[in-house]
């Protein structure tokens, strides 16, 4: 007599669900194995306990701190001589910035104009010049090679109108350096050797940033004395025109700043 198997209650269900789970592992494999066009490949996802374990710790990047600029104890010093909530007479600040003096060489007296826009400009013709000899070029065509070149040795550029369309290949260099001749600033001309002279004798142009409201103008030396300094401020200041400015601060190369009145 053959075996006889005995089944337990709720069993033969317990089997159909295996071989249910049994069946459906067997297809998955063999899609995967074998997946054509069109067919759907079930994907078995990692559990998030195998997530956990798989994921690397970011490495955190190290901030690198710039070196913040410190002045020296001299400046500091002479820093508190100028009282920053006053406003200063422009004589008395140029009689007052001698005193602020702490280089060894002979330092550029700064003029800074905030005006009341951008795109203000102006030419003009110190009395006793910027105590800087200006390089001036006139545009030819070796101008034009050496500047391709980045050969820039000239502080102004005057071309006559016939020269543009050449200069035009250059602009790129010399537009960003304030140097490429147009009418606004009058380096466009038809007489360059006549203007040439006038700009090694002292007249120069000056401009806004491109982004912001204010100039910034060398007015001599501290040797020139509060005097001439006096005057090469005042025709500075008729050039830009007095409805146009806002407030200005004096300054040489290595001071700290005062803030003057434009009566």
């Amino acid at each position: 007599m053959g075996k006889i198997r005995v089944r337990t209650l709720g069993e033969e269900a317990l089997e159909k669900k295996q071989k249910q789970e049994s069946k459906q592992k067997a297809k998955e494999k063999k899609l995967v194995k074998g997946a054509k066009g069109g067919e759907r490949i079930v994907a078995v996802l990692p559990t998030e306990e195998e997530l956990k374990r798989q994921e690397v710790p970011k490495e955190t990047k190290k901030k690198t701190l710039q070196p913040k600029h410190t002045r020296s104890k001299r400046y500091k010093a002479i820093a508190k001589l100028v009282d920053k909530t006053k406003i200063y007479p422009l004589q008395q600040a140029l009689a007052f910035l001698p005193k602020l003096h702490i280089a060894s060489f002979d330092e550029t007296v700064e003029l800074h104009i905030n005006t009341i826009d951008k795109g203000i400009s102006a030419t003009a013709t110190l009395p006793h010049g910027t105590g800087k000899k200006t390089r001036v070029a006139i545009a030819n065509d070796e101008i034009v090679e050496n500047v391709a070149k980045g050969k820039i040795d000239f502080d102004v550029l005057l071309a006559e109108p016939s020269m543009m369309s050449k200069l035009a290949r250059v602009a790129k260099y010399l537009g960003p350096r304030g140097l490429m001749p147009n009418p606004k600033n009058g380096t466009i001309t038809t007489n360059p050797k006549e203007l040439a002279k006038k700009f090694e004798g002292g007249q120069v142009t000056f401009k806004t940033e491109p982004k912001s409201p204010i100039m910034h103008i060398s007015v001599g030396k501290l040797s020139f004395g509060a005097e001439k300094l006096l005057e090469n401020i005042q025709t500075v200041l008729n050039a830009v025109k007095p409805q146009n400015i806002k407030n200005a601060t004096l300054k040489s190369t290595m001071s700290p700043g005062i803030k003057v009145k434009l009566d």
